[in-house]
């Protein structure tokens, strides 16, 4: 009685383990469901989400300029490199510049984020880091796409939320 008591917990253990998604299967899925490689893969979009899994997340040279300034898509396999997970979470729950969808982020549970993290990490680093942040007004020498809504009504608040 005392082993078939057992056996059931042990199978049914088992079970509960075996339906869990790998992390670096669960992170992948994130990524590609968030629309990371949208900005942070170079030619995603373009090629219809072909691009070589050896070839997401290394950032890109050509940025998206607004009123905050110009950003860039970090190169994330990079920064991600250099991170702990509890840093990259703490990021992770950080404002950033447009038009990263900083808020989506921020509002992933840590175990997603987790996921997210390992995932790359497992990817390892490659290729070089995305150009620096330019403010308004500084001049920019790479290619950008302009993110300048038109007939919109004054505000007071040009910069996205950032200082």
């Amino acid at each position: 009685m005392k082993r078939s008591f057992l056996l059931a917990i042990l199978m049914s253990a088992a079970c509960i383990w075996a339906g869990e998604p790998d992390s670096n299967q669960r992170g992948r899925y994130l990524i590609v469901i968030g629309g990371c490689n949208d900005c942070h893969t170079p030619g995603y979009p373009e090629s219809g989400g072909k691009t070589p899994e050896s070839d997401w997340l290394v950032g890109s040279p050509v940025g998206f300029q607004g009123p905050w300034g110009t950003t860039y898509p970090t190169n994330l396999r990079n920064s991600v490199a250099h991170q702990t997970e509890a840093e990259f979470l703490a990021k992770a729950h950080t404002a950033m510049r447009p038009p990263m969808p900083w808020i989506s982020l921020a509002n992933m549970t840590d175990s997603d984020l987790k996921a997210v993290y390992h995932y790359i990490k497992s990817l390892g680093p490659k290729g070089p880091d995305a150009p620096a942040y330019k403010a308004p007004g500084e001049n920019v020498e790479t290619p950008y796409f302009e993110f300048v809504p038109k007939n919109l009504p004054p505000s007071d608040d040009q910069t996205g939320g950032q200082q």
